[in-house]
């Protein structure tokens, strides 16, 4: 059920790039909704018309080539993408400034694309142009969608212009950064590799502090005789700074190396923990934690001391 709402609200969402958008405003699109776009532009045939024509002989011609699931969801996609742009294309008004209509048809093409793609469909046209390219002749499928749309964006110029033709390329620009927040999500991942003589110090701190998930390579020895094991670890971008603290509290001389990652899951990310709190994989490592942590106060604490001297 949750991916049919997806698959509707992310249809709704590209129908209204396209009506809302691009239709009015002299943008195109790529794919099958900008070659509806194109045909819209020069002879005033309605988009909703034109792109389920089309997807529909494209879906028909391919329905040999693609999984039974797709085609199901496809059945669906292609006419309520079509009757939300028929509803749509009558309530727009032109944007006098062509550079907010495109970064908002971007912004609406991107969330779109993303639920459609999370609820498991596609939205025709040069996807499934593509996978029946490469299941005939074993063309990259996304290398062959790539040209298929850039072929429809580049006859753009002939249509709409160079101008609006560039202001198409920044709203399928736009599209594809707000796809990838949709489907990884807006918060950034960082892995970490850090080098230290003091390795299981770094780590124990690591587990305890910020609840990370760690991984020791074990390294051989240099040419000083030290041995500098690897330390792997992911964190939120957020936790970086907190790390970096933690690491050098315990080793100055230690060498950390961080790298972006697209998409972290499982492991720490499972839960979410405050920077300061402590915790453990296991209620044995919390128990002795805690029963260290008390023998260690009771060792310290004046009575203990005072008992100690006497004896």
């Amino acid at each position: 059920m949750k991916n049919y709402v997806f698959l509707i609200a992310g249809t709704f969402f590209f129908a209204a790039s396209v009506a809302v958008f691009a239709m009015p405003n002299s943008l195109a699109e790529g794919g099958v909704p900008g070659l509806a776009l194109l045909i819209y532009h020069e002879t005033d045939i309605s988009p909703a018309m034109t792109t389920f024509i089309l997807n529909a002989v494209i879906l028909l011609i391919g329905f040999r080539y693609l999984p039974k699931d797709m085609i199901i969801k496809s059945l669906v996609t292609i006419p309520l993408f079509s009757l939300f742009i028929y509803i749509l294309e009558d309530l727009a008004t032109g944007i006098p400034d062509p550079l907010l209509a495109a970064i908002f048809a971007g912004v609406f093409t991107g969330v779109g694309f993303g639920l459609i793609f999370r609820s498991g469909s596609t939205t025709g046209g040069t996807s499934t142009i593509a996978r029946m390219l490469n299941y005939k002749f074993g063309w990259e499928l996304t290398g062959t969608n790539f040209v298929l749309d850039a072929s429809v964006v580049v006859a753009g110029i002939f249509v709409i212009g160079p101008v609006y033709t560039m202001y198409t390329v920044l709203a399928l620009f736009i599209g594809k950064r707000v796809t990838d927040y949709v489907l990884e999500g807006f918060e950034a991942k960082r892995v970490v590799h850090i080098f230290s003589n003091k390795t299981k110090e770094v780590e124990n701190a690591l587990q305890t502090s910020l609840g990370t998930h760690t991984t020791v390579l074990k390294a051989e020895k240099n040419a000083d005789g030290v041995e500098e094991n690897l330390i792997y670890v992911a964190i939120p971008k957020q936790r970086l700074f907190y790390l970096k603290k933690l690491v050098s509290s315990i080793d100055e001389n230690a060498f950390t190396v961080v790298h972006t990652v697209k998409d972290v899951t499982g492991g720490s990310f499972a839960e979410a923990h405050h920077p300061g709190q402590k915790t453990f994989r296991s209620k044995k490592l919390e128990r002795r934690y805690y029963k260290k942590q008390a023998d260690e106060e009771s060792f310290t604490s004046p009575d203990n001391n005072t008992a100690n001297e006497k004896a």
